[in-house]
């Protein structure tokens, strides 16, 4: 072995026998630090978050070494794709506008954002409908199903308002989807005296906040794991949206929740 690495035995032995320097030693305290974090965030964090939380503990560590410790120990925060669809009706309700694209926000319940995404249960699709404030990126409501209609949007819909009570005004900002321009999603949302907004023909990115928590969630508990039944997926939505809003770090919002970003603004 010393001849494969062109090291002397001498060297080899000397090497076994010296101490661990102090560093190697505040690097393994570190580890069991980052350890603790990364399991209490559930897997989630990558280094940048876990850098943050660290800080608030106390910890004088910087982010590159932070980073260079969980690359050493094989702490990684899970990552996920999000399967996007081509929404071949578009073109059928091209008159929507996207009321909020120009809007200053200054406080939640101006405009909130609104999709549906997939989460595969067994060898099926099922669909979950997420309504979030876009100020606060607070997840406000959320319907589950069996059905991609307008059944599981208004739920959702329905969901947040009895959560939130807004007033007239509100801008309600979606996809082009049929579950969204159906006439009974329009007519709930003029009784609520809700202005409708869409994405721009062929631009998805104007609905990019919901896309982003759609990409979050499904790193968090969705990527490598598998559901057999509806109830498991469904416990793991409802265990996950709290956690979302009050503790998961959101980078955008100088790294706070966004419950506590609503009560510091």
């Amino acid at each position: 072995m010393c001849r494969l690495y062109g090291v002397t035995r001498a060297g080899f032995y000397a090497w076994r026998s010296r101490e661990r320097s102090e560093r190697e030693r505040q690097n393994e305290r570190l580890a069991e630090r980052i350890r603790a974090v990364h399991e209490a965030c559930r897997g989630t964090y990558g280094s940048p978050r876990v850098y943050q939380m660290l800080r608030r503990q106390g910890c004088q560590a910087s982010e590159n070494r932070i980073a260079r410790v969980m690359r050493a120990q094989g702490i990684k925060a899970r990552v996920a794709k999000i399967r996007y669809t081509n929404r071949t009706l578009q073109r059928f309700f091209a008159a929507a506008r996207n009321e909020q694209l120009e809007l200053e926000l200054k406080g939640p319940d101006q405009v909130w954002v609104g999709d549906l995404t997939y989460l595969k249960v067994g060898s099926i699709y099922r669909y979950l409908a997420v309504v979030m404030d876009k100020y606060s990126r607070r997840v406000l409501g959320w319907a589950y199903g069996k059905r991609k209609d307008v059944a599981l949007t208004l739920k959702a819909l329905n969901r947040a308002v009895h959560a939130r009570r807004p007033r007239p005004g509100l801008i309600f900002h979606t996809d082009r989807g049929i579950e969204y321009a159906a006439d009974a999603f329009k007519a709930r949302l003029a009784e609520l005296g809700i202005i409708q907004s869409m994405n721009r023909p062929g631009k998805v990115t104007d609905n990019a906040y919901i896309e982003s928590f759609f990409h979050s969630m499904k790193a968090d508990i969705v990527h490598g794991l598998s559901f057999s039944e509806d109830r498991e997926i469904e416990r793991a939505v409802r265990a996950y949206v709290p956690f979302y809003n009050g503790t998961r770090l959101h980078s955008s919002l100088n790294y706070v929740p966004p419950a506590t970003f609503e009560r510091l603004t």
